[in-house]
């Protein structure tokens, strides 16, 4: 931009109105992420230098950037351990059932269509991102008059000022959040000052990074100790030889030298990398409490049933935490978006439904079998348990015993 000021572009996104199954659709072919210029990323590596370098960048208060931070954030997520306990929490809460109710009646032909759609489980993931990374902005555009989504990349982004970059260099961009598109084709979620869990987990990360380094250096000197030779330094053709011989012999067995020269193998390290070990497990220990709330079986050590059950229940916390706030963004931003789209109906509320513990219910039922009827529909729905009417006691015969010559 060649100016200094903010613009908010108008009529760049033309729009028009179609109707498919009777509902008049809006259609939107382009939309600004076609105009974002993609910058490469470098992939130098990342210290706790390059972490405090980039929160500075983040908390300037006249021209905060988030792209070196983003850029760490990505970087980060490499870690499997990382990616492994994310997904663990992410994954609960989208494999959640939910349904659109009007009135509280099941609406079930929007509750199909949205199970159907694709782009669904995408606005999903995006609004749990922006717990981790701070913010997301997503794009709504049409492709075949079907709805196509688009996280916008948060390196262009400045939620502090509600700012889009075009070029992650530019000094200027769109001030989204004024513009006719922002709730309909753009949609925000998160917090505009806060950096995210993953802010928190960058040290950690680094740390452990680290600490697989020193290990994978020192297995190398464990494994193969070094080897040196006695020679006359001073002799230039002596020394040369010697750099070649030890260059040469690689891992053979054997080899042969001069006389006048010795061969020795140094003492090589007398530790087995307990101290990275240690630093790798309280980096992988932080990662946990911070993402899931409780290490969730890796300590095999000290592991046991009733501590791992404690951990699913601290678990259960975050993941409900998760769906509540899913349930905020589809009523509050979500849905009325898709209503002024045209994709669904007006009057539609988001809810996710309650998960049942299966195993518990069956021991319940199984407790009430001895006292009270049961539906046997409902248990075959509910166990899969095909009843076909209820089983008559055969009635044992009682035994008796003749008293008649006890007393006599």
């Amino acid at each position: 931009m060649k100016n200094n000021k903010t613009y908010r572009p108008k009529g760049k996104n033309k729009s028009r109105t179609v109707k498919k199954n009777n509902i008049p659709i809006t259609q939107r072919r382009e939309g600004y992420v076609a105009k974002i210029v993609p910058k490469t990323i470098s992939r130098t590596r990342a210290d706790v230098s390059t972490w405090k370098s980039a929160l500075r960048a983040a908390d300037n208060v006249e021209r905060p950037r988030r792209a070196r931070l983003q850029n760490l954030y990505t970087d980060i997520l490499l870690d499997a351990h990382l990616t492994s306990q994310i997904e663990l929490r992410m994954q609960h809460s989208l494999s959640v059932p939910f349904a659109l109710k009007r009135d509280g009646e099941v609406d079930e032909e929007s509750t199909e269509l949205l199970k159907k759609a694709i782009w669904k489980n995408e606005i999903d993931r995006e609004i749990l991102w922006a717990d981790y990374r701070g913010n997301s902005l997503i794009e709504l555009t049409t492709e075949n008059d079907s709805l196509c989504v688009t996280s916008l990349p948060r390196n262009n982004i400045i939620p502090e000022k509600g700012i889009l970059l075009l070029s992650e260099d530019d000094t200027t961009g769109i001030d989204y959040r004024n513009c006719r598109e922002y709730g309909t084709w753009l949609l925000e979620f998160g917090s505009r000052t806060n950096y995210g869990l993953l802010n928190k987990a960058v040290p950690h990360v680094l740390f452990k990074r680290f600490a697989q380094s020193c290990w994978s250096e020192l297995c190398e000197i464990y494994g193969i100790p070094p080897r040196f030779i006695k020679t006359d330094t001073q002799d230039p053709e002596m020394l040369n030889r010697a750099e070649a011989m030890l260059r040469d012999m690689g891992s053979a067995a054997y080899f042969i030298i001069d006389r006048e020269e010795s061969f020795e193998f140094a003492k090589g390290a007398d530790t087995n990398g307990d101290v990275y070990n240690n630093l790798i497990s309280l980096c992988n220990s932080e990662i946990s409490l911070l993402i899931t709330g409780a290490v969730i079986g890796q300590d095999t050590k000290n592991g046991n049933r009733s501590k791992e059950e404690s951990s699913i229940k601290l678990l259960d916390k975050m993941v409900q935490s998760d769906k509540r706030m899913l349930e905020s963004y589809w009523n509050g931003t979500v849905l009325p978006a898709l209503v002024r789209i045209g994709v669904l109906p007006e009057g539609l509320t988001y809810e996710l439904q309650q998960e049942e513990d299966i195993e518990k219910l069956w021991n319940m039922t199984k407790e009430a079998l001895p006292y009270m009827d049961v539906d046997t529909e409902w248990m075959k729905e509910k166990f899969g348990i095909q009843v076909t009417g209820k089983k008559e006691g055969t009635g044992g015969v009682g035994l008796r015993i003749d008293t008649s010559d006890f007393f006599d």
